[in-house]
């Protein structure tokens, strides 16, 4: 369990990536009291080949988790880069990022993922701690409708630029377990957040672990779903108001407090107005983004808005006239 700091809310922020990463490096601004939750269904690049090569977990998007939350000096900079920085040659290293292959010697020395990850957490002085959804690898098959052809697309690289609609998403096993770390993390929260980040690969596979959707709906925390600033392959046919629907259809009910979104990326305000109305949540709008980078966030900005949407003073202004 993450000790109590002397600052913030406590918040469990769910996701994988660069998403994640985004969330990460503004709510250290906001709270002291942060744990990360990672997906564990990559199956592309460095991640990929360490996960079929050592049968571990794939370290990737935990390694950028990680790098999001080290400390903000000369000490936790240098050890930022080193865990980012990827080799290239033609050899079998390859691409490999060194995090990665540091994450996987301390899981084969210590046989506890999350044992290793605390470690690597006081290594670079980390602000908060990083888990893995579950202890299990996982993979994620879509039902894709591509003008009118059915495919069953397997593996988290490929359903994510699979071209066609996402009718469904699954994972595999089904039976996989949370991490039980992850569980009391979420009895502890004050908010749980979801997004931004790549919605079927990266966000959804959290609400579709039976027991993360019983801690959410059996404890007091309140959820904020923060939408995406732009459409990647996977949602391009998707509006923002669909997210918060589909937010609801695999959450099997559970329904966000708050809805966070960048006016200047909604072209359906009206339908995202009704959606969140008819969850009876609150819509927040707040810009995120970085100047003259609409598909970008800017961490002071989105800190700014996720504090303010904690402390509940945003006035709501999708409803000004």
């Amino acid at each position: 369990m993450l000790p109590t700091g002397s600052r913030g809310p406590n918040v469990v922020a769910f996701g994988g990536g660069h998403g994640l990463y985004a969330t990460l490096s503004a709510l250290r601004h906001v709270t002291d009291n942060l744990t990360a939750v990672v997906t564990v269904a990559d199956d592309g690049g460095s991640s990929g080949r360490l996960r079929t090569e050592l049968g571990i977990l794939p370290p990737g998007d935990l390694r950028m988790a990680l790098s999001a939350l080290c400390d903000d000096d000369e000490w936790g900079h240098l050890w930022r880069d080193v865990l980012q920085h990827r080799y290239v040659t033609d050899g079998p290293l390859n691409n490999h990022a060194t995090g990665n292959l540091l994450i996987a010697a301390l899981w084969n020395l210590l046989d506890d993922p999350v044992k290793g990850l605390d470690v690597v957490g006081r290594l670079l002085n980390v602000h908060g701690r990083v888990l893995p959804m579950s202890n299990v690898p996982m993979d994620i098959e879509a039902d894709v409708d591509d003008n009118g052809h059915h495919k069953v697309i397997r593996g988290q690289s490929l359903v994510a630029v699979a071209p066609g609609r996402v009718e469904q998403v699954r994972l595999i096993p089904e039976s996989a377990d949370a991490h039980p770390e992850v569980l009391g993390a979420i009895q502890d929260a004050d908010w749980c957040v979801f997004g931004p980040g790549s919605w079927y690969t990266s966000v959804i596979p959290h609400l579709m672990l039976p027991e993360i959707r019983n801690a959410l709906k059996n404890s007091s925390t309140k959820i904020l779903l923060a939408l995406n600033l732009t459409n990647d392959v996977e949602t391009s046919d998707m509006r923002h108001a669909d997210h918060v629907t589909s937010f609801v259809k695999y959450s099997r009910g559970i329904t966000p407090t708050v809805v966070l979104a960048d006016p200047t990326s909604i072209d359906d305000l009206s339908a995202l107005d009704e959606a969140v109305d008819a969850v009876e949540a609150r819509l927040v709008m707040r810009q995120v983004n970085q100047a003259g980078r609409g598909d970008v966030h800017d961490p002071l900005r989105f800190a700014a808005a996720l504090r303010d949407a904690f402390e509940g003073t945003i006035t709501d202004v999708s409803r000004a006239d």
